[in-house]
């Protein structure tokens, strides 16, 4: 386990008590959770823009009745196959599936598929949550 370092922060008071309500509402046991959370967020977020591996997962709802719509969604995802590491169909409904695919790579290839798999005509929602493989992390 690593070595745990404290250290002072000053901040105002009015932004303070803001952090301390969304602490609250996010229930956070205490404000060095709250923090190392906001931490690791971020560091995250730079993984993404330095290019080095992730992993994130893109949702998709759309019309299954779209013609070739399913079609053209599987042979994307074949073009995409190294870094799929799952997939998920899910019925929502008659018409409608949710489809969530789990990648692993690098953030041009994982923006990349998101962006080709979403932008297809009868996609009504798509987005792509970043997430990290933990490898960076603490």
């Amino acid at each position: 386990m690593s070595e745990v370092v404290r250290f002072g922060v000053s901040l105002e008071k009015e932004l303070l008590d803001k952090f301390d309500r969304l602490i609250k509402e996010k229930k956070y046991s205490n404000r060095s959770e709250a923090i190392r959370d906001l931490i690791r967020e971020n560091l995250v977020k730079r993984e993404w823009v330095d290019g080095k591996e992730v992993a994130g997962a893109i949702t998709l709802v759309f019309d299954h009745h779209k013609r070739d719509l399913v079609n053209i969604l599987t042979d994307i995802q074949h073009d995409f196959y190294r870094i799929i590491i799952s997939s998920q169909h899910i019925h929502l409904d008659h018409s409608n599936c949710l489809e969530i695919i789990v990648v692993r790579g690098k953030p041009t290839e994982v923006r990349g598929l998101a962006n080709k798999l979403k932008s297809n005509r009868g996609v009504k929602y798509g987005a792509l949550s970043i997430a990290t493989t933990g490898k960076e992390l603490v």
